[in-house]
């Protein structure tokens, strides 16, 4: 078969930018191909599930600014498709004194990300919200949550086939080479000059 785009590997990544890329360039055809026998089969589906709220990065990185809007992407599509998570918060828990300094320099970090809902909270609330925890302050994210990415993938990946694209499991791919000519551009813009082979 021939495909105007070709994205390598069904994890949530490929997915994800396959998902994207279709609705953007809805003229072109697309393939998602996969050496396992389903999508999501390695780490997209044996992750420990965290939506991050964006606290630890460094203010004006792309990496915090991306972080946060995700999250908040991550919870629309969820409630867009029915796809179940818990947003349970998180704390973080100072247990000697010298690690305060440490929890409110995170503290103002996650302000300076946008990051929603965070506060500062002492022992005593602390066992209010998780009664086993003891420490001297703990900072509250409560825009943290946990979900199960295999099923947002999957979704993805149902996205993605509703809008005309093929997935090809079972399809290692073992060889790109250039094509001699390139293709004239298509009217996206684009050029499709690689050549995928698997072992069939």
């Amino acid at each position: 078969s021939s495909f105007d785009v070709a994205v390598v590997g069904a994890g949530i990544v490929g997915l994800a930018a396959a998902r994207e890329l279709i609705q953007r360039h809805p003229s072109l055809a697309f393939a998602v191909l996969e050496k396992e026998r389903e999508p999501a089969h390695h780490q997209s589906g044996h992750n420990s599930g965290v939506i991050h709220s964006g606290i630890y990065y460094t203010p004006g990185s792309l990496k915090a600014k991306l972080c946060v809007q995700g999250a908040a992407l991550c919870y629309k599509y969820c409630d867009q498709k029915g796809i179940p998570y818990k947003q349970c918060g998180k704390l973080i828990v100072a247990v000697e004194h010298d690690e305060i300094p440490r929890l409110k320099a995170l503290y103002e970090r996650g302000l300076q990300n946008n990051v929603p809902g965070l506060k500062l909270i002492g022992a005593k609330e602390i066992q209010e919200k998780e009664p086993f925890c003891r420490g001297l302050m703990a900072l509250d994210s409560p825009y943290t949550g946990i979900v199960d990415y295999k099923q947002v993938a999957q979704s993805y990946a149902r996205d993605f086939q509703e809008a005309g694209g093929t997935i090809l499991t079972d399809f290692e791919v073992t060889n790109m080479e250039m094509a001699k000519e390139s293709s004239p551009e298509s009217e996206d813009g684009l050029k499709y000059p690689v050549i995928v082979r698997n072992k069939k």
